[in-house]
């Protein structure tokens, strides 16, 4: 893809304050949002589900959360996991900032593998990962216990900055999600595609 074809696809949808607002915030706390294509893959991933309950691993600043809440319907609750409550504090502020109720975001500090165990089989309808990317296979795994069928599950980074598609490139987190992806490709349990948004967002429908 050109890059000036990539760019345009990338600020198509636009963000508005308060997108912008968390953006900037993440950049102060040294944290990594999904890119702006990518968030307006999760509100219509969120809208086409109808959601209500999802799932999303990574709070970071908020700008992912908010973007879920708006494609979500209008009494759907995000459950959200980080490990750094300073990030978590900042995304509550954008929950806040964009007009949700306290009551439409349960935010969960904890690692990702120690909370999602906990919560209900087949209770949610999208479950979004953005965490290490190392444990997404063990994400998946959870991910397809807690997802009703013909929920849906996406990762980000799944280009993890063009170097999933080097083969050249061998270090841990790369090789991870180049063996992850084509795990998902071949599972007969998901509907998959690999969606050249942002960094890269790996989206799979539970049969």
């Amino acid at each position: 893809m050109r890059e000036a074809t990539w760019e345009y696809s990338e600020s198509w949808a636009g963000e508005d304050a308060v997108l912008s607002d968390a953006r900037a915030r993440a950049t102060e706390l040294g944290c990594v949002p999904v890119g702006r294509g990518g968030a307006a893959a999760l509100r219509l991933l969120a809208a086409l589900l109808d959601a209500r309950s999802v799932v999303e691993v990574g709070t970071g600043t908020g700008v992912s959360g908010v973007s879920l809440l708006r494609g979500m319907r209008a009494d759907g609750v995000l459950t959200t996991v980080d490990i750094e409550p300073e990030h978590q504090r900042a995304a509550r502020e954008a929950f806040s900032a964009a007009g949700f109720a306290a009551n439409r975001a349960r935010v969960i500090s904890g690692r990702a593998l120690e909370v999602l165990p906990r919560l209900a089989d087949g209770g949610y309808d999208l479950v979004f990962c953005d965490g290490d990317k190392t444990e997404y296979a063990a994400y998946l795994s959870e991910a397809l216990r807690l997802l009703r069928p013909g929920g849906a599950v996406a990762f980000d980074n799944a280009l993890w900055h063009d170097k999933v598609p080097d083969a050249a490139q061998r270090d841990d987190e790369t090789v991870a999600l180049r063996q992850f992806a084509a795990a998902v490709r071949e599972d007969e349990r998901l509907v998959a595609a690999l969606l050249p948004v942002g960094d890269g967002l790996l989206v799979a429908v539970k049969r």
